[in-house]
C-alpha cells in the first residue's frame, strides 16, 4: 500500500493536542514522533492543520438496497469521507430490510465493492426473526437494531414477549430507536382531528413528543437492567430522558450508553418556520429547552457519542404535506462542521469533540484498532484546517439527494485530507476511489 507522511501537524488524541509527524505504512500508523524523516510515496504538509482520528458514525441510513433513488452506499460513503468520517454503521430499514443473515451479508458485499469508507451494518430485529438475530456474528457485525417506535420503514417491534426474548438472549450490543408508538398514534390522531390533512410541521414535536421518548427509553432500560443487556439508545432528543443515564462510571464500564445527534444539538423547533420539513426527523427536533439540555449532558458524560442519523430523502419527497413528507435529514458530510461551530463558539473543546465522535464510538462498540491515532492502529485520519471558511452549496454537496439544510450557510473549518485504512481517499475536494474501505471488526 501507499506510504504517507504527515509533517508538522497538531495531533488531537486521547485528550491532548501535540505537534507531531505521523508515518503511515501498510494501512497502519507505523510511527508518531516529533520529527520523522522517511522516504514515502506521499508527504502531506500538516502545518497549521489538525490531525484527528477519522470519525466513526454509529448511525446512518444509506438506503441500499431498494431505496437507491434517495441514496446508495457509494454516494453516501463518499460524502462521509469528504466530511472526515472514515467509518460508518448503517441501519437495517432498507428494502428488503436486513432481517436475515443472508440479506445482511448482501449489504456487506455491496459495500466491499463500492464504499470508500470503512463499514458495518446492523442486523435488524423484527417481531418474528429471533432465530436469525441470535445467529449474528459478534466479531464482524456492529450490533442489533430494534425500532421500538415506527420510523422510516416497517420494522416496529411492538411485541413485549419478542422484546423480552431479544434483550434476554442478544449476544451483542442492542441499539434502539425509542419512541412510544401508542403515544405517537394518539397525538397524531388528535392533530388530524384538529387540522385535517394540513397538519402544520410545527406539530411534529408535539405529535412525537418528549413523553413518548421517555416512555420508550425507560422501557428499554428496564429490559436491559433486567437481563443485563448491552444497550445503546440512539438519538436522545429530550431533557426528560437525561435522568436515565449515568455519568459516575467510566464509559468502558457502562452497560447502558446513549447517543446525541448533531441536528438535535444544532436545531430547535423555532426553525420549523424557515426550514419546514427539511428538518422533519424522528425523534423530532424539539423546543429550545430540550436543545439547551443536550450539550451539557454530552459534556458531563450522560450522553456518550455524537452521531448523525444521516437519513436522506429526495427534495421532491420532502416537499409533501406533514403526513406525506418522510422523516430524515442528510447530515453525514457536515457533522464535523457542526461541531466545529460549537468549538468556535467556545462550547466544546477539540479534545472533547474527538472523544465523543471518535474515541467513544470505538469504546462503545469495541471496534478493533480504530478510533485513535495510536501506533499500530489502522490509519483513519482526518486532516482539518479549523480556520478555513467555506459555504455549503449545491456543487459541494456530495449526497445523492443533492440538498442539505445547511445550504447557503458558511462554516469555519474544513477537512482537507481524509485517510481511510491507510489510503488517501480525499484531498482538497478530489476523491481517490482506487482503494475501498474495509469491513469493521470488533474486539468482543
Amino acid at each position: 500500500m501507499t506510504s504517507i507522511l504527515i509533517k508538522n501537524t497538531c495531533l488531537i488524541n486521547r485528550g491532548n493536542i501535540t505537534s507531531k509527524d505521523i508515518l503511515v505504512k501498510n494501512g497502519r500508523i507505523e510511527r508518531i514522533d516529533n520529527i520523522i524523516d522517511a522516504k514515502v510515496d506521499i508527504e502531506i504538509d500538516g502545518t497549521e492543520k489538525y490531525s484527528m482520528p477519522g470519525i466513526i458514525d454509529d448511525q446512518v441510513h444509506f438506503r441500499e438496497p431498494g431505496l437507491t433513488h434517495k441514496a446508495n452506499i457509494y454516494t453516501e460513503a463518499k460524502a462521509a469521507v469528504a466530511g472526515g468520517t472514515t467509518s460508518f454503521m448503517e441501519m437495517p430499514n432498507t428494502k428488503p430490510s436486513a432481517l436475515t443473515q443472508e440479506l445482511l451479508e448482501q449489504k456487506y458485499q455491496v459495500a466491499a465493492k463500492t464504499s470508500l469508507a470503512n463499514y458495518s451494518f446492523f442486523m435488524g430485529a423484527g417481531n418474528d426473526n429471533l432465530e436469525e438475530v441470535l445467529r449474528t456474528n459478534t466479531k464482524d457485525v456492529c450490533g442489533i437494531k430494534i425500532f421500538m417506535g415506527s420510523s422510516t420503514g416497517n420494522m416496529l417491534v411492538d411485541n413485549r414477549k419478542t422484546l423480552e426474548a431479544i434483550f434476554k438472549d442478544a449476544p451483542m450490543l442492542i441499539a434502539t430507536h425509542c419512541e412510544d408508538e401508542a403515544t405517537i398514534r394518539a397525538n397524531a390522531a388528535a392533530a388530524k382531528t384538529k387540522f385535517g390533512e394540513n397538519v402544520p410541521i410545527e406539530q411534529h414535536p408535539i405529535i412525537r413528543n418528549a413523553e413518548g421518548c421517555y416512555i420508550s427509553s425507560n422501557l428499554a432500560i428496564e429490559l436491559a437492567k433486567k437481563h443485563n443487556t448491552r444497550l445503546h439508545i440512539l438519538h436522545i432528543s429530550t431533557k426528560d430522558e437525561l435522568e436515565l443515564f449515568r455519568n459516575d462510571i467510566p464509559l468502558e464500564q457502562k452497560r447502558i450508553t446513549a447517543e446525541v445527534c448533531v441536528h438535535h444539538l444544532y436545531f430547535n423547533a423555532s426553525q420549523y418556520a424557515t426550514l419546514g420539513t427539511q428538518i422533519k426527523c424522528n425523534p423530532a427536533i424539539k423546543d429550545s429547552t430540550h436543545q439547551a439540555a443536550l450539550l451539557p449532558a454530552l459534556l458531563d458524560n450522560r450522553l456518550d457519542i455524537i452521531a448523525t442519523d444521516h437519513a436522506p430523502h429526495t427534495w421532491e419527497e420532502k416537499q409533501g404535506t406533514y403526513f406525506k413528507a418522510p422523516s430524515g435529514v442528510p447530515l453525514v458530510q457536515h457533522s464535523l462542521n457542526v461541531m466545529l461551530e460549537f468549538y468556535h463558539a467556545g462550547k466544546i473543546s477539540l479534545e472533547r469533540m474527538v472523544e465523543k465522535m471518535c474515541h467513544a464510538p470505538a469504546i462503545c462498540f469495541e471496534v478493533d484498532k480504530r478510533g485513535y491515532l495510536d501506533e499500530g492502529y489502522w490509519a483513519d485520519i482526518a486532516l482539518v484546517d479549523i480556520e478555513q471558511a467555506w459555504q455549503v452549496q449545491k456543487d459541494n454537496i456530495h449526497y445523492k439527494c443533492g440538498w442539505s439544510p445547511f445550504e447557503g450557510h458558511t462554516f469555519k473549518g474544513k477537512v482537507t485530507h481524509t485517510i481511510v485504512s491507510g489510503h488517501l481517499a480525499y484531498e482538497n475536494g478530489v476523491f481517490n476511489e482506487s482503494v475501498k474501505g474495509k469491513r469493521l471488526h470488533f474486539d468482543r
